[in-house]
């Protein structure tokens, strides 16, 4: 791909986050543009990819873009995003952009089908309750933020459901996000986007047409979709599939063989105990430790002092900077995103001895932990064939269809440290409008989903 020779007629918007706006390439590149490109590469590379795991993150690498390009390009992708983002001005001034893989196929190309490759990407936010003594809310212990945000609006897709041992409760987890993605979900096809829910979408989208989609990879004869295998045993085994890839190592290295992933059944632990919170707290989840669930989990954990107990380090490093100001880029409190970056959020002491160091860590691992409760997961698989030999990737081997498959982890750009005081107020916003907006715990809605199973705890709320 020739920098001075770009075409924006050959690229395509994708979507874009808060600070990005990412477009594909009919040869199978990605191109996000927004500012503060190189902290992003950096603590990619030198932060999450460490913490997450190298066969999980991709770097990427920066490149220089001929400004008339991304000029055109801006006033070509304007009419393809969403209308609530349309306010957000395009970057053409920097002239720069992050060259990174398509995730939504595989790579190297799987061409041993002639079913083009399906990608599930999911956000799968914050994956456990805060258990901070500085929370002085008690709702923060039984209901997660995301569900106090959405005010159970789509209540039972949380995280929690994600990381449980449960293979009931994941599956359910996984089939609700489907049925109300919002922004959380989307599913490509060969690179072309399928299924979502758009900002300014009035509707859900339709997941009739979803199954029509999915027919090809799960049917179990020769012929089309016509009913005699229901739509609900295509869609089960799709979600069977992405959960075998959320557990999945994803160790290229040992792909050589079929690799069959089953979820427990069983678990020895209550859920809402102290004996079960204290497993969390101390890193026993009962995932697979090698499972992107379980990296994930692993970095949203650095936060164990929730923002209500990072609020009052954060000033108190204010307060030394206002007095020390010089020692701003020897903590790195803005950076640079390298390995003695990384380095203070890993050494951080575990208790408050009162130093600057302590605080600074404790901010930083902050940091690290809401960008990890950001990101968004890419699971990319294709069908296999019959005498095909897996190299690149693992197989998902469900009781007929074959698979390989991909995962990869995306959206870490850093977050500042300025925002903290913003996340501070956002919180305590949060709280105080579920708080007024559920008069009691009675009142609060009981999921019919586990009504009738003993095993329900508060942890997954409302259960």
């Amino acid at each position: 791909m020739a920098l001075d020779k770009m075409d924006e007629n050959d690229w395509k918007y994708h979507g874009e986050g808060n600070k990005s706006l990412v477009v594909s390439h009919v040869q199978v590149r990605v191109l996000t543009i927004f500012p503060h490109l190189f902290n992003t590469l950096a603590n990619n590379r030198n932060v999450m990819k460490p913490l997450l795991g190298e066969k999980y993150v991709h770097s990427g690498e920066v490149v220089k873009l001929p400004l008339d390009f991304v000029r055109q390009l801006s006033l070509k992708v304007q009419q393809e995003r969403p209308e609530l983002r349309c306010d957000k001005v395009m970057d053409t001034f920097s002239g720069c952009g992050l060259c990174l893989p398509n995730l939504t196929h595989l790579s190297p190309c799987h061409f041993g089908d002639h079913r083009p490759p399906l990608c599930v990407e999911i956000k799968p936010k914050c994956g456990f309750l805060p258990f901070s003594r500085h929370v002085t809310k008690e709702c923060k212990r039984k209901v997660c933020r995301f569900c106090m945000h959405q005010h159970f609006k789509v209540i039972l897709k949380c995280f929690f459901f994600f990381v449980s041992r449960s293979k009931q409760r994941m599956f359910v987890a996984i089939k609700h996000l489907l049925e109300e993605p919002q922004n959380n979900l989307k599913i490509f096809k060969g690179g072309e986007l399928i299924y979502s829910c758009k900002d300014d979408a009035k509707q859900q989208p339709d997941l009739n047409e979803l199954v029509q989609h999915l027919w090809p990879y799960f049917h179990h004869s020769n012929g089309l979709y016509n009913g005699h295998q229901s739509s609900k045993a295509v869609f089960n085994e799709f979600i069977q599939v992405i959960c075998g890839a959320l557990l999945g190592s994803g160790d290229s290295s040992r792909s050589g063989e079929p690799r069959k992933v089953q979820l427990a059944e069983s678990r020895s632990v209550c859920e809402a105990s102290p004996l079960h919170r204290e497993l969390l707290r101390s890193g026993n989840h009962g995932l697979p430790k090698d499972s992107v669930l379980a990296k994930i989990l692993q970095v949203q954990m650095l936060d164990n002092l929730d923002i209500e107990g990072v609020y009052p380090l954060y000033k108190r490093v204010e307060q030394y900077l206002e007095e020390f100001p010089k020692e701003r880029n020897r903590l790195q409190v803005d950076g640079p995103y390298d390995e003695g970056f990384l380095e203070k959020v890993k050494t951080c002491p575990s208790e408050d001895d009162g130093s600057i160091e302590y605080a600074v860590g404790k901010v930083l691992q902050y940091r690290v932990a809401m960008t990890a409760k950001d990101c968004s997961i890419m699971i990319t698989f294709a069908p296999c064939g019959e005498d095909e030999k897996l190299q690149a990737n693992l197989e998902i081997q469900p009781p007929k269809p074959r698979f390989t498959y991909s995962v990869s982890i995306l959206d870490l750009d850093p977050k500042p440290y300025d925002s903290i005081p913003h996340q501070y107020k956002l919180d305590s916003k949060i709280v105080n409008y579920y708080l007024r907006s559920t008069t009691s715990a009675q009142d609060l809605p009981t999921s019919n989903h586990y009504k009738d199973r003993q095993d329900c705890t508060l942890l997954f709320h409302p259960v």
